[in-house]
């Protein structure tokens, strides 16, 4: 895989769910409703600032955005396999980077620390928090779908 199968991305308005499945295979993912950048000049903008490479089903977008990869496909397995395709590493992460619900970086949590009712007890399971929103991460049901959705492609 070449590094810059590695590069921060931005993924255009269309693909917000993709958006969940880059991130918990370990892409730095910007997702454009979330940073407010619906328009194409302003996820240009964004994608220039911070170094991103965009991704996108729009083919003006992708013919003005440098190194775009430009995706055909509406249903997100078949968007990962042309994604896959075009040489980008699909696999989970060992342990969380980055939250699937704002990017910011995760980080483990102590056994001994509280979680919210909704999480299983951290003594009997790994538990990941994000930094910046506070949610708490696991390899639960949700993990094994986007795994069995990564095997197969």
């Amino acid at each position: 895989m070449a590094d810059r199968e590695r590069d921060p991305l931005v993924l255009d308005a269309m693909l917000g769910k993709l958006t969940t499945y880059l991130r918990m295979c370990g892409y730095d993912t910007a997702y454009a409703l979330e940073r407010d950048a619906e328009g194409d000049d302003v996820l240009l903008a964004l994608a220039e600032t911070e170094g991103r490479r965009v991704v996108t089903r729009d083919e003006g977008l992708a013919r003005r955005a440098p190194d775009a990869v430009l995706l055909t496909e509406r249903d997100v397995a078949d968007q990962l396999r042309e994604l896959s395709a075009a040489g980008f590493a699909l696999e989970l992460s060992a342990e969380p980077v980055h939250c699937g619900t704002c990017n910011a970086p995760v980080e483990s949590v102590d056994r001994t620390e509280p979680t919210p009712e909704y999480a299983p007890d951290p003594g009997e399971t790994d538990i990941w928090r994000c930094r910046d929103c506070g949610q708490h991460f696991w390899r639960g049901s949700h993990w094994d779908d986007v795994a069995d959705t990564l095997a197969e492609l």
